[in-house]
């Protein structure tokens, strides 16, 4: 057992810690062990151990880059954490983009009333649900299904496409994901998936608020059967 191993030309790493773990097929456990160097000049080895504990899972995940900057969080932040950001937006008017050869072409580049919308990054994964109601929402809002083409019905994700994404989760990246999605062509929907009530659905919809100075018809949104927290 090496104790040095070296990447590259300019960085050794020495050996701190080793984890063990055991299972009988059923339940697992962990030990931490130190590594010794062998009073004889034999291979070093690994001493007694000790269970794992929380504190040294918190100084692994510190080591491991797991650990959220110290930020000053703006109001439209709803969850922050290593893994996940999710965020609200107010209704707005925005651009929305259809590929050519899609049924929606006749509304490529123009301006559309937008719900307030609740976007979810997860990893490299973006999620979007709609508001009924332009405040930002607690734990326990019911979210809408986001009306839009490239948006799963069941858990809001994204089909990113080429969408040109931040590659990042932080806060300041929440506008580029904003952007990302809707500066990005709509260019389908879900196989038999209902987006909108609207009595001539998704087409219809956009094609009646497209130039509109109006609020979005809340009444034509689909709830999702998700509040916020189950959501997240």
């Amino acid at each position: 057992m090496n104790k040095i191993v070296h990447f590259g030309s300019n960085r050794t790493f020495g050996l701190a810690k080793a984890i063990l773990v055991y299972s009988d097929g059923q339940e697992l456990f962990a030990t931490v062990h130190e590594p010794r160097n062998s009073p004889d000049g034999g291979p070093p080895y690994l001493d007694a151990g000790e269970p794992l504990n929380i504190e040294f899972m918190k100084e692994l995940a510190r080591g491991l880059g797991r650990t959220v900057p110290r930020e000053i969080l703006p109001a439209n932040v709803l969850v922050r954490t290593p893994d996940m950001l999710v965020w609200w937006a107010k209704q707005q008017r925005r651009v929305m983009f259809y590929g050519d050869a899609s049924d929606g072409r006749t509304l490529n580049g123009k301006l559309f009333p937008q719900p307030p919308l609740v976007f979810k990054v997860c990893g490299s994964e973006l999620s979007v649900r709609a508001l009924a109601e332009n405040q930002r929402p607690t734990a326990s809002t019911p979210l809408m299904v986001a009306p839009y083409w490239n948006c799963d019905r069941q858990g809001g994700r994204v089909c990113q496409g080429s969408m040109r994404v931040p590659g990042k989760m932080c806060l300041e990246a929440m506008k580029g994901w904003e952007k990302a999605f809707f500066e990005s062509e709509f260019t389908h929907a879900a196989l038999g998936c209902q987006l909108t009530t609207h009595p001539e659905g998704f087409l219809g919809l956009w094609r009646d608020l497209a130039g509109s100075a109006d609020l979005f018809p809340a009444e034509f949104l689909i709830k999702s059967q998700e509040s916020l927290q189950s959501f997240v």
